[in-house]
C-alpha cells in the first residue's frame, strides 16, 4: 500500500468561508507547488526553503494569478505524513478552491482517497493504528468527554499501555519458545511464578479495559434517553426545554406526537440523545398505534428512561372544602397507584435500564401534594424521583445533574484509559480469552508447546490493535470512514 505519487485534497470543510486549506503530500509535493508559486519577494524557490516555514505569494496558472496565498512547507520526515507536505492557505471561495486543486491535478497530482494522509502517516511510522483511529474520533467529537478520550488516545495513552503488555508477554514467549528447543533436556528458562504474576497482571488490565468500553461507547456515541409516558403529560415540552428550542410540536390534543423525535445536547461535557416518543395508551388509531410500537422499540435501545407524569391529572377534579383532594379515585384505584402499577411494569420489563420518574407541572399543584406524590412514588423500586415544571424550567438543572450521575465517569475524571472503539474491544476480548487459556495452562501444568500456541494468539490480537499486524482489507475498512483531506 506504499504509494510514491503525490496526492492533493481540500483539508478544510467544503463550502465557502474566510479561508480554505489545500494539502499536498508526496515526494514531489514541494516541486509541484514551486512550479505554480510566485513569491511576493522576488524569485523565491520553495525547494530551497527550510521545513516548517511559511511563504506569501500567488498561485499562478501560466501568467494567470488564481489567488494570493500562504504556503506552509513541511519536509520529510518531519511532517504529518512523514513525506514532503505542502499546505496552501487560500481565500475560501469554492471557485478558488477548485481552480487550485484542478491546477495540481493537471500537473500530475492525484486526488487523495478518504483518510489517505493519515494512512500514509501510519504506513510511514508517524503513528500507530489506534492513534490513527483516535484522529477520526477527535474530528467527530462533539462534547468535552469524547474530545478528552480522543486526545488521550491520539497521544498514545491506550496504545502505549497495550504495547507495554505486549513486550512483556513477548519476552516470556521467547523463553517458552526457547524451552521447546531444549525439550529433551527438560529445562525451564521461564520462571513459572513470575510468568503467572505477569499473566494475572495482564488479565487485570485487559478486564479493566474491556469494562471501560461500556462507558466509552456511550460517551462516544451519545447516551440515548427515552422520554415516555401517557399522552399530554408534557414530553414534547420537556424535550423543547432541554434543547432550548421548539423542536417538537406542543398541543393540548392528546396523541400529537405519533413518531419519535430525536436530538442531542451536551450536559456536563457528555452527549445525551433525547428521544421524544408517542404517548403510551390504548388506541384504535392505526398511525398512533405504530408510534406507540416505536416507543417501546426506542425504550429497548435507551440507556436511560424518563417516565413523565402529569401532577395535575393525579388530583381529584371535584372540589372538596374548597381544595382539591390529594387522591383521585379512578375505577376503584387511585390515579397515583395506577401510575405506580404502569411504571413498575416498565421497570420489570427493562430492569437493567436506569429509570427516572418525573412528576411534571408541579407549578400547578400545592407543595403539600408534591411531597405526598413523591412519598407515594417511592413504592417504585429502583426508580429515581424528581418533581419539575418543564414549561417553567423548574427542576431542569437538577434533572441534568441526575442524568450525568447515571454515567460512571470516574475513569474519565481519573484520566484512565477508556476504550471507545468496537474493533479494539473485539481484539481485547479475544486477547483476554487467550490469556485465560494461558493462565489455565500454568495452573494445570500444561507443556510449554501448548501454552506457546495461546501466547502467540494473544500477541496477535495485541498487534491487531496497534497495527503491528494488519491486512489491506482492515486498513481499507478503517480509513474509508475518514473524511477526504485527513
Amino acid at each position: 500500500m506504499i504509494n510514491n505519487d503525490t496526492i492533493v485534497a481540500l483539508a478544510t470543510a467544503s463550502g465557502s468561508g474566510a479561508i480554505a486549506v489545500i494539502r499536498l503530500s508526496g515526494i514531489d509535493a514541494i516541486t509541484f507547488v514551486d512550479k505554480h508559486f510566485r513569491s511576493v519577494k522576488g524569485n523565491k524557490s520553495l525547494i530551497n526553503q527550510k521545513s516548517h516555514s511559511i511563504h506569501l505569494g500567488h498561485i499562478i496558472d501560466g501568467e494567470r494569478e488564481i489567488d494570493e496565498v500562504l504556503v506552509s512547507i513541511f519536509k520529510n520526515p518531519n511532517s504529518y505524513t512523514g513525506e514532503n507536505v505542502v499546505e496552501i492557505s487560500c481565500h475560501g471561495s469554492q471557485y478558488i478552491q477548485q481552480e487550485i486543486i484542478q491546477l495540481f491535478l493537471r500537473a500530475g497530482c492525484r486526488m487523495a482517497d478518504a483518510g489517505e494522509f493519515t494512512l500514509r502517516a501510519f504506513l510511514n511510522g508517524k503513528l500507530d493504528l489506534s492513534q490513527a483511529e483516535a484522529i477520526a474520533d477527535l474530528i467527530a467529537s462533539d462534547n468535552a468527554a469524547s474530545h478528552k478520550i480522543a486526545m488521550q488516545q491520539m497521544r498514545g495513552g491506550f496504545s502505549s499501555e497495550i504495547a507495554k503488555l505486549r513486550v512483556e508477554l513477548m519476552n516470556f514467549a521467547s523463553l517458552i519458545e526457547l524451552e521447546l528447543d531444549f525439550a529433551e533436556e527438560d529445562v525451564e528458562f521461564a520462571d513459572r511464578t513470575q510468568f503467572k504474576e505477569l499473566i494475572d497482571r495482564i488479565s487485570f488490565v485487559l478486564k479493566r479495559l474491556i469494562d471501560s468500553f461500556a462507558v466509552g461507547n456511550v460517551i462516544k456515541n451519545g447516551i440515548p434517553v427515552a422520554i415516555v409516558g401517557e399522552p399530554n403529560v408534557g414530553k414534547s415540552t420537556l424535550l423543547n426545554t432541554l434543547l432550548n428550542e421548539e423542536r417538537a410540536i406542543v398541543s393540548d390534543i392528546a396523541g400529537t406526537t405519533r413518531d419519535t423525535i430525536e436530538d442531542e445536547i451536551s450536559i456536563g461535557g457528555i452527549g445525551f440523545r433525547f428521544i421524544d416518543t408517542a404517548g403510551i395508551r390504548e388506541t384504535k388509531d392505526v398511525v398512533e398505534s405504530i408510534g406507540i410500537q416505536k416507543t417501546f422499540e426506542k425504550i429497548e435501545q435507551a440507556q436511560v428512561i424518563i417516565y413523565l407524569l402529569d401532577s395535575t391529572k393525579l388530583q381529584d377534579p371535584e372540589q372538596t372544602d374548597g381544595h382539591k383532594s390529594m387522591i383521585a379515585e379512578f375505577n376503584g384505584y387511585t390515579a397515583i397507584d395506577t401510575s405506580v402499577v404502569e411504571i413498575n411494569k416498565l421497570r420489570n420489563k427493562f430492569p437493567q435500564t436506569p429509570l427516572l420518574v418525573i412528576s411534571n407541572k408541579i407549578d400547578q399543584v400545592p407543595e403539600a401534594f408534591t411531597a405526598f406524590l413523591s412519598k407515594r412514588l417511592q413504592a417504585i423500586e429502583g426508580a429515581h424521583l424528581l418533581p419539575i415544571s418543564a414549561k417553567k424550567g423548574i427542576g431542569i438543572e437538577e434533572l441534568k445533574d441526575t442524568l450525568v450521575s447515571f454515567v460512571n465517569a470516574g475513569a474519565l475524571r481519573n484520566n484512565e484509559t477508556i476504550v471507545t472503539n468496537t474493533r479494539h474491544y473485539d481484539s481485547l476480548l479475544k486477547a483476554f480469552e487467550e490469556i485465560q487459556k494461558v493462565s489455565y495452562g500454568l495452573d494445570s501444568g500444561l507443556s510449554g508447546d501448548l501454552m506457546a500456541i495461546d501466547i502467540r494468539q494473544a500477541l496477535h490480537h495485541f498487534g491487531e490493535i496497534t497495527g503491528e499486524i494488519t491486512t489491506d482489507d482492515l486498513l481499507g475498512n478503517i480509513f474509508a470512514n475518514f473524511c477526504i483531506g485527513k
